[in-house]
Formats: structure tokens, C-alpha cells, sequence
């Protein structure tokens, strides 16, 4: 491949963020916020590798026994075109070089994040464990083997939420099924709504209005196989797109700072996304 398109950085690692296959981890845990990674050095018992580079923090190390990689990667969809392309190439590049064939390593991806609820009854401080997305990002429309695999499903997106041509054509994905029920015990299920920003993208006004009137609403009414939307983010349906084209198994839990709805804030959550993060890797581990 050409230097400009699989772009490595000077020690071979992926360029954006700065792993390889030797340092990366079969099991990924994904957050935000870069300095949430320092949640996982009290977590971990031993720790191997460490880089920082712009948003992007890798940690790996072991949780009884267990090889895990936390991974920060900034907010929105556009950054996860980054990292899930990049996870996916440091399985497959070699001293700098590509190789067709990876051992067969497939990763188990988890999102651990915060989100707004779209359900009054799903209150700030609840878990949210997605089984489905919905991208409004149109992020997986740009590459060449999407296909839609809920046809059925982006159908009724289309049909009842009718957004019209002037923004991205929705897609809809499953998540992993393996990892829903392996780390999602005792949480909520539903289906995760994608933005592709935080305020017009999601029904707020600041000084701008949404071009989409009632889109929360909209995306709260809307159910598939009788499961509603829960909750409404910036990352999920990229992760889960990726996943479902590169056959990885990815699942996204969120911990609920905001009811829309009711129109209330947690401000302080970070002890509760502590529990959070605990109980995720116990889980996945």
C-alpha cells in the first residue's frame, strides 16, 4: 500500500493511534475521553504498554489474567473512521509491511460512554446497553461494501422518521449478540440513535435551530422487532458499522448524564462511571 494511505508512524505503529498488533489487545475497551484511560491503570493489575498521542490514549495491560487494551478516541464519528480503521490494520500490518492474513485475531470491542436518554422512564445515572444502532451519520454510506444489513429495519427509519434529502441517509446495525448478553445483564437494552454532532444534530438550540423539528420525539416513538430507542450519542453506529464489515464483535454501554425528556443533567458522574468501567471489564474479562 501506498505510504500515504496505510499511514504508520516512525516506529511502525499505526499513525493516529500509535499501535501495533504486538501492543494491541484482543479485547478494547473504547472511551471518549482520553483522560478516562487513567481509570483502567487502577484497574488493571499489570500494565505493558502506554502512548499518548492528540486525543488518542492506548493502555494495555492484564485484569486477572486476562490481555486488554483501553483506547481513547475523542468524540464523534469521524474519529471512529480513524480508530476502527486503524485497530483493524495493526492485526494485519507486519514490520511496516501489509499482510493479507492476521492469525485469525477478531477483536471484542466495548464503548464505555455517556449518553442523554430518549425515554422519560430511563433516568440519569441508569446503564444502557446497546443491541441495536441507528446512524443518522452517515459514515458507512462512503465505503463501498456497506450494504444495508437490517434492510427492514432502515426502512421504518426511513418511513416513519422521514428526515428527508437535505441530511445523511440513516443505516442501521446490530450489535454483537455475544457481548449483549455476556456484559449486559441488568442493564437496559435498546437501540442507540448516532448524531453526528452534539447540538443541532441532537434537538438543541442555542442560538442555531435543528433543521429537523421534534427529531427526539421522532426517534423515541420509533421501536424495531419491540425494542425502542433508548438513547442518543455520537459513536455507536460507526463502531458497530466497522465491526459488522470487518468481523469484529462490538457492543456499546452507556451510562445515562441527561433525560431529554424530563430535561435533566447529571453533573457529577464520575464515581457512578467508575462502578461502570469496573463492572465492564470484570464482565468482558
Amino acid at each position: 500500500m501506498k505510504a500515504s494511505e496505510l499511514v504508520l508512524a516512525p516506529d511502525g505503529s499505526l499513525y493516529h493511534i500509535r499501535l501495533t498488533g504486538n501492543t494491541l489487545a484482543d479485547k478494547v475497551l473504547l472511551v471518549g475521553d482520553p483522560g478516562r484511560v487513567n481509570m483502567f491503570k487502577d484497574i488493571f493489575d499489570t500494565i505493558e504498554f502506554e502512548s499518548d498521542n492528540r486525543e488518542i490514549h492506548a493502555l494495555t495491560g492484564t485484569y486477572h489474567g486476562t490481555r486488554m487494551t483501553a483506547l481513547s478516541t475523542g468524540m464523534g464519528c469521524d474519529n471512529i473512521d480513524i480508530v476502527m480503521t486503524e485497530l483493524d490494520a495493526a492485526l494485519h500490518v507486519v514490520n511496516g509491511e501489509w499482510q493479507a492474513e492476521n492469525g485469525g485475531r477478531r477483536l471484542q470491542l466495548v464503548r464505555i460512554g455517556t449518553s442523554g436518554s430518549l425515554q422519560e422512564d430511563i433516568d440519569c445515572g441508569s446503564h444502557v446497553a446497546s443491541r441495536y444502532a441507528i446512524g443518522l451519520d452517515g459514515l458507512m454510506n462512503y465505503y463501498r461494501e456497506w450494504t444495508p444489513p437490517l434492510p427492514e429495519m432502515e426502512s421504518a427509519v426511513d418511513r416513519q422518521l422521514a428526515l428527508g434529502d437535505k441530511v445523511a441517509h440513516p443505516y442501521c446495525v446490530e450489535g454483537s449478540t455475544l457481548l449483549l448478553s455476556k456484559i449486559g445483564t441488568g442493564m437496559h437494552h435498546g437501540i442507540t440513535a448516532t448524531a453526528p454532532g452534539f447540538y443541532g444534530p441532537q434537538g438543541r438550540t442555542i442560538r442555531l435551530h435543528p433543521a429537523i423539528e421534534n427529531l427526539n420525539e421522532k426517534l423515541a416513538a420509533f421501536a424495531y422487532n419491540g425494542t425502542r430507542v433508548t438513547n442518543l450519542e455520537m459513536e455507536t453506529s460507526a463502531i458497530f458499522g466497522f465491526s459488522h464489515l470487518l468481523g469484529h464483535e462490538a457492543l456499546t454501554i452507556c451510562l445515562i448524564i441527561a433525560n431529554r425528556p424530563r430535561g435533566t443533567f447529571l453533573n457529577d458522574y464520575h464515581a457512578e462511571m467508575r462502578r461502570l468501567v469496573g463492572t465492564v471489564v470484570e464482565r468482558l474479562a
